[in-house]
C-alpha cells in the first residue's frame, strides 16, 4: 500500500498539475437524448482558457472539433456543444445535445496554459433510440377517441355494482335452494305414495284371489 502512495506523490511532485482538473470518467445516453457533465478545477486555472473537444489520432491523442467557453461566463454554443465557465464555482459544465451515434467516443475536458494543458478524458456512450425503453400510452384508434378509463375508475364503479348485485344473488341463491328442496320433498313424497298405492293394489289382488279361493272351496257350484 505504501510504494503506491510514494509512487503517487512522486508523480504529483513531478507534474504540478496533478488532479487540478477532475471530472466523471463516462457519460452515455440514447440517441437524440441530451447530456451534460461537470469539470472541476483548481483555484490557478480560474482565469485561463477552458475546452471541450474529441481525441483523435492512434499514437499520438490529438484534439479535434475543439469547442472553447466564453470568458464572460455566459454559455457558449457551437453546433450540438454548449460550454458555460463558471470561475466563482471553479466548475466548466458541458452540454451535448442531440447525440448520434457518431458522437460516441472519447472527449478531453481541458484547460490551455503554458507548457502542457490540463485535461481529463472522458468516454461517452450512445446507444440506438431503438433500445429505449417505451414510456408513452399506446397510440388510440381513430373510431374512438375518447380517453380509456383508468383502473381506478373502473373499480370505483365495479365496487358499488357488486354492493348491489352481492344481495340479489344471495336471495336467488336461498330461493333456488329453497325450490330445489321443495321438488325434492315433492317428488319424495309422490314416490311413496306412488309405491302405497301399487303395495295397496297388490294387497287387494292378493285377498281377492284368497277370498275367491275360500270361497270356491266351500260351494263349488258357485265359481264351477
Amino acid at each position: 500500500m505504501w510504494p503506491l502512495v510514494l509512487v503517487l506523490l512522486w508523480g504529483c511532485l513531478l507534474f504540478p498539475g496533478c488532479g487540478a482538473l477532475v471530472g466523471p470518467k463516462e457519460i452515455s445516453g440514447f440517441e437524440g437524448d441530451t447530456v451534460s457533465l461537470q469539470c472541476t478545477y483548481r483555484e490557478e486555472l480560474r482565469k485561463h482558457k477552458k475546452y471541450w473537444c474529441k481525441e483523435s489520432g492512434f499514437f499520438i491523442s490529438r484534439c479535434s472539433s475543439t469547442v472553447y467557453a466564453g470568458d464572460d461566463g455566459q454559455e457558449r454554443t457551437e453546433g450540438r456543444v454548449s460550454l458555460q465557465d463558471s470561475p466563482q464555482e471553479l466548475t466548466l459544465k458541458v452540454t451535448l445535445r442531440k447525440l448520434t451515434l457518431q458522437d460516441a467516443g472519447k472527449y478531453f475536458c481541458g484547460v490551455s496554459k503554458l507548457g502542457r494543458d490540463e485535461s481529463f478524458l472522458v468516454s461517452l456512450l450512445v446507444f440506438p433510440g431503438t433500445l429505449r425503453p417505451s414510456t408513452q400510452p399506446q397510440p388510440t384508434s381513430t373510431e374512438d377517441t375518447r380517453p380509456a378509463p383508468s383502473r381506478t375508475s373502473l373499480s370505483r364503479v365495479s365496487i358499488p355494482m357488486v354492493r348491489i348485485l352481492a344481495p340479489v344473488l344471495v336471495l336467488l341463491s336461498l330461493l333456488l335452494a329453497a325450490g330445489l328442496a321443495a321438488l325434492g320433498s315433492y317428488l319424495l313424497r309422490w314416490r311413496k305414495e306412488a309405491q302405497l298405492a301399487t303395495e295397496t293394489q297388490r294387497n287387494e289382488k292378493v285377498h281377492l284371489s284368497h277370498l275367491n279361493q275360500t270361497l270356491s272351496e266351500q260351494d263349488p257350484g258357485v265359481f264351477g
